[in-house]
């Protein structure tokens, strides 16, 4: 068993993006847009500020209260689009209820969705042509070219629908040419698809969903899951029992999560270069 480090990689890239940064005369603006207080939002937030401190980005959070109505959302969202400045708008999810999410993120200019959710970056993702890509998804393709795992003609089951990974990772990984099946909570016999897969990504929210007798010996591990069962992090997969019959799986925590925040900022930094063609 090998393990994929995400720490690691996410250093080593890290340090390739502080090297284009330095060529930079302006070092590029972020917006964060937050309504209500989510605790796990709030979590999320200081992460993306403490690695934008860290590369000198000018990180704005804009803060809304809960009742914060859509329109309000959408003007503040169109002002950071004409604004020349800024390079990255986020709105960070979940908000509440009586928001309608998909109207609020498509109020994001294309050119600078950086968490690459808006219907125009997912169409392009679709289509094979330059965008901005969902972060998560996009640090999971990393990690497997990082560790040289083949991914043409490889046989991947992606567990999970998810606009943020599920959907993103099948699409990015049918663009190399790999053979991908999509699974969901109808799928039926999952064993059945896992059990022949080269690569499986599992991205369900269940702890310790995937299990010994549901892989192949050999196979390659991404564990896309984080839950918090009495004070611990639990992956959606069984490692203990699963690390010593896989080539390669991915620890949580440690594994995919490190590699989040460092694809938003490198998709800032891409946002940017693309504003300015």
């Amino acid at each position: 068993m090998n393990l994929i480090d995400g720490k690691m990689v996410r250093n080593a890239k890290l340090e390739e993006l502080k090297e284009k940064l330095s060529k930079l005369e302006n070092k590029p603006n972020l917006v964060v847009i937050q309504v209500g207080n989510d605790e796990a939002s709030n979590v999320y937030i200081k992460q993306k500020e403490k690695l934008a401190s860290e590369l000198q980005y000018n990180f704005i959070h804009k803060h809304f209260k809960e009742d914060t109505s859509e329109e309000e959302l959408v003007k503040e969202i169109s002002n950071c689009n004409n604004d020349s400045l800024i390079n990255g708008i986020i709105v960070q999810l979940p908000i509440p209820k009586h928001l309608n999410s998909n109207n609020i993120i498509n109020a994001i200019n294309p050119l600078k969705d950086v968490d690459g959710l808006t219907s125009i970056n997912a169409g392009k993702l679709v289509q094979n042509t330059p965008g901005l890509i969902p972060c998560t998804a996009k640090g999971i393709i990393d990690l497997l070219d990082y560790y040289e795992i083949p991914l043409e003609g490889a046989n991947v089951v992606v567990i999970g629908r998810s606009l943020l990974v599920g959907k993103p990772v099948a699409n990015l990984l049918t663009n190399r040419n790999a053979s991908v099946t999509l699974l969901h909570s109808k799928s039926k016999n999952i064993s059945y698809y896992t059990q022949n897969a080269d690569i499986i990504v599992v991205a369900v929210g269940v702890p310790h969903f995937l299990t010994k007798d549901m892989i192949k010996d050999g196979s390659v591990i991404i564990d896309v899951g984080i839950n918090r069962v009495n004070g611990k992090l639990l992956g959606d997969v069984d490692f203990d029992n699963l690390k010593d019959i896989c080539s390669y799986i991915t620890p949580v925590p440690g594994g995919v999560g490190p590699m989040t925040v460092y694809e938003l900022m490198n998709n800032v930094y891409l946002a940017r270069k693309l504003q300015k063609k």
